[in-house]
Parts: C-alpha cells; sequence; structure tokens
C-alpha cells in the first residue's frame, strides 16, 4: 500500500496521467491513489508558482526593456485565463509548466496553485472511475 502511494505522489509531481494506474499497480487502492496523485500535482505546482514568483521577478528588474507578451497569447489569457490553464494543465503540459505559464502571464503564486491543485480534481476523479471500471471488466 504504501509502495503504491508514494509511487502515485511521486508520478503526480511530473506527469499526472500515469499516477494513479501505476499507485494501483504498485498495491494502492484507486481512491488512496488518486488521491495521492492529487498531492503530488499541486506540490508540483506549488514548487514552481511560489519559487517561479522571486525570479521572475528578479528577472523582470534586470531587463532593460519591458517584456512584450505576444498578441495572440494576452488573446487567449484573456478568455480562459489561469482556471481554463488549470483545467486543461493535467493531460497536456503539466503542473510545472502550467505554473510556469500563469506566474509568466501575471498571475500570483497562490492563486496560481489553487486553480491548478482545483483544475486537477475533475481528471483525478474521472482517472479513478476508470480504474474502478477496469478493475471490474477485468
Amino acid at each position: 500500500m504504501l509502495t503504491g502511494v508514494l509511487t502515485a505522489t511521486g508520478l503526480g509531481f511530473v506527469y499526472f496521467i500515469a499516477a494513479i494506474p501505476a499507485g494501483v499497480a504498485a498495491g494502492a487502492s484507486p481512491w488512496a491513489a488518486g488521491v495521492a496523485a492529487w498531492i503530488g500535482y499541486s506540490a508540483g505546482a506549488a514548487v514552481v508558482a511560489f519559487g517561479g514568483k522571486p525570479l521572475r521577478d528578479w528577472l523582470a528588474a534586470r531587463r532593460k526593456r519591458p517584456a512584450k507578451t505576444p498578441a495572440w497569447i494576452e488573446r487567449v489569457w484573456n478568455r480562459f485565463g489561469v482556471v481554463g490553464l488549470g483545467l486543461l494543465a493535467p493531460v497536456t503540459v503539466g503542473p510545472q509548466a502550467a505554473a510556469f505559464l500563469a506566474i509568466a502571464c501575471g498571475t500570483g503564486a497562490l492563486r496560481t496553485t489553487v486553480a491548478i491543485s482545483l483544475g486537477a480534481l475533475p481528471w483525478c476523479a474521472g482517472f479513478v472511475w476508470m480504474v474502478l471500471t477496469a478493475r471490474q471488466v477485468v
């Protein structure tokens, strides 16, 4: 059980899609693997969000001219924002890249972490449901 939970947590930190099935395969229950994967995923977002904000501020202070965001990125960000990024990140870029993008677009570290963590919950429930369904079929 502990091996499965640690597997799900570690994989959730870097690759959410595989975390829950791998945790179950290593011996955790689907719900325990789901919670562990979510904790690992949220930790991955928090590390980059809270560590990246001071780095962004430091780099911005060193630049001679202000950074210019391309127009198409600004349009997408204004339409979907950090909530859309949080919902898509688990199956696209992952927590670290999503947190980096959100911080680069000017979102605060706490809001970024909360949005990315909450955005993973529906995916987490969906993956747990798929694992439970697959176990019943097999």
